[in-house]
């Protein structure tokens, strides 16, 4: 605290020297200004008397740099007043956030007064729990001892509980499980006559629904006490209607089973009658036909699309071959003007079937007997490409071209060249070419770039060479 009004005490020190400064600066720049005023009107006066008495030139020059002297005197005035000002503004904000800071520290300090203040309270009250936490400790010990006491006392009494609550739990498992044995024998017993009643149930219902009788009339015809008629020789042949009957035979169960057995084999052999098997044929004769008439519709849509096809295939080898020859000539034309004295031509790689037929670019500048592209410079490869691309434009013109920085690997000769067939496409199409040749620029009827601005903005300019 006593640092930061040390601060503040300097500041406002040095406050009153800028301001005497100030002072001593405005009074000599006001002297100064009348002396400016007494040369310049000594000036004026020697000049008006100029046009009627020759001038003494020495008194005119001393004047002269004794205003020149005072201008510069005023000048160097006015910037330490200014200096001045501006250091008195500095030394101001300094006072003022020195004052804050004062401020600010007075209030923390405060603040740290009415926290210590509150701590010392606190640790007064923290005493005199202390205290009450004591005699509350001595209290309950006493207490602790008597409940100990009563706890070994109940304890004793609950393992006696305990143990009674065993030995009855036990008798009452035991009795438990005398109950369930005699509850399961009685409960198997009646499942049987569950099970029993409904297997007669479900056999009564079987024979009412599948044969149209009841139990009555089968217990009448079918009693095991009855004897039973014998339908089937001993050769398996069923017995003649109209011959001697054979005299029925007693009910053998395990006889009676055999027999339903290969009943029942017989039956599964001749299967089960569908009633629904003409619907069924109606149905697929239907889906039969639909399909049938589908698939002549698919054949007929399939030879359509094959006609379409090869009618597109020849339009597309119609096309190309015509467009081929167009570029392969405009190409050679294009390459001899740029390759003085070399030859150049397009070839098909598969000429027997243009669907699948690939280019190759055969290029041999002048001087070269080789043909291959990797062969060449990259200048002569960047040619050759413009003389493809040149020979795709004169064959199939379009209203504006895009070029790319292509002559950027061409030296002079070349590119001259190349700047002749830009003339001639610029006749009959518009060129659109990025470029950083100046030979190029030269013919262009308008220049666009971007400049960067001092404030690091990039900015698009424009330049129209010529009206078009």
């Amino acid at each position: 605290m006593g640092r930061l009004n040390q601060q503040a005490q300097n500041a406002r020190n040095e406050a009153e020297r800028t301001s005497a400064a100030i002072a001593d600066a405005t009074t000599q720049r006001a002297e100064l200004a009348e002396k400016l005023a007494d040369l310049t009107s000594r000036l004026e006066l020697a000049s008006g008397e100029s046009e009627i008495v020759d001038p003494d030139r020495t008194a005119r020059d001393e004047l002269a740099t004794a205003a020149r002297q005072a201008r510069a005197a005023e000048m160097d005035a006015r910037l330490a007043v200014r200096t001045v000002e501006e250091r008195i503004r500095a030394v101001k904000g300094r006072v003022e956030s020195l004052e804050t800071a004062r401020q600010r520290a007075t209030e923390a300090l405060s603040a740290a007064k009415a926290a210590a203040e509150r701590r010392r309270a606190d640790a007064e009250t923290a005493t005199k729990v202390a205290k009450a936490v004591d005699w509350l400790r001595i209290v309950l010990d006493g207490y602790r001892r008597e409940a100990d006491v009563v706890r070994a006392a109940a304890e004793a009494e609950r393992n006696q509980a305990e143990q009674a609550v065993r030995e009855s739990r036990a008798a009452t498992r035991q009795a438990e499980s005398d109950l369930a044995e005699i509850s399961s024998g009685a409960h198997k017993e009646e499942m049987a006559r569950i099970e029993q009643r409904m297997r007669i149930e479900s056999l009564t219902a079987r024979a009412q629904n599948e044969l149209g009788v009841t139990a009555d009339e089968l217990l009448a015809e079918y009693h095991p006490a009855l004897p039973v008629p014998v339908f089937v020789t001993e050769d398996g042949l069923p017995v003649p209607a109209d011959g001697p009957q054979p005299e029925p035979v007693p009910y053998v169960r395990g006889e009676q089973e055999k027999r339903l057995k290969e009943a029942e084999r017989n039956l599964s052999v001749l299967g089960r009658v569908n009633p629904l098997a003409m619907e069924e044929f109606d149905a697929l004769q239907e889906r039969h036909q639909f399909l049938a008439e589908q698939y002549d519709d698919l054949v007929k849509t399939k030879a359509d699309l094959v006609d379409m096809i090869q009618e597109v295939d020849s339009r597309v080898q119609e096309v190309f071959s015509s467009a081929f020859e167009d570029v392969a000539k405009a190409f050679e034309r294009v390459f001899d003007r740029l390759f003085p004295g070399g030859a150049g031509r397009l070839v098909l790689t598969e000429p027997n079937d243009l669907l699948v037929t690939g280019v190759e670019v055969e290029a041999r500048p002048p001087g070269k007997k080789i043909k291959r592209l990797s062969l060449l410079s990259g200048g002569e490869r960047s040619l050759v490409a413009v003389a493809f691309l040149v020979s795709l434009f004169l064959a199939r013109p379009s209203p504006f071209y895009i070029l790319d920085e292509v002559e950027a690997a061409l030296d002079d000769t070349n590119l001259g060249r190349l700047l002749e067939i830009y003339q001639e496409l610029r006749e009959n199409s518009q060129l659109l070419v990025i470029t950083h040749q100046k030979r190029t620029m030269e013919i262009a009827d308008s220049l666009y770039g971007v400049s960067m601005r001092g404030d690091g903005v990039t900015t698009v300019i424009s330049q129209r060479l010529r009206d078009g």
